[in-house]
């Protein structure tokens, strides 16, 4: 599953192990969500850091990354660590 294809509704799981629940349906590197962490907070959350995802029949698909989203990630990593 691409992260595009995450829609508004959805639930997902970060790279840190926090859920959420998609508020969008852009396709962009950034997304809007809800994120259930220390606290339940909505925020913009790297779709790179996205790594599996909820379908409406219950079925959770690991995501795939676009070129683009590779490129930020290794951006984000070298500013970051």
């Amino acid at each position: 599953m691409k992260t595009a294809e995450i829609k508004k509704g959805m639930r997902f799981q970060l790279r840190n192990g926090w859920f959420g629940t998609m508020m969008d349906n852009k396709k962009s590197t950034t997304r809007f969500a809800e994120v259930e962490g220390f606290f339940t907070e909505m925020g913009s959350v790297y779709s790179f850091d996205i790594v599996r995802a909820q379908t409406p029949d219950g079925e959770w698909h690991a995501v795939e990354y676009t070129e683009k989203e590779i490129k930020v990630y290794e951006m984000n990593q070298a500013i970051f660590g």
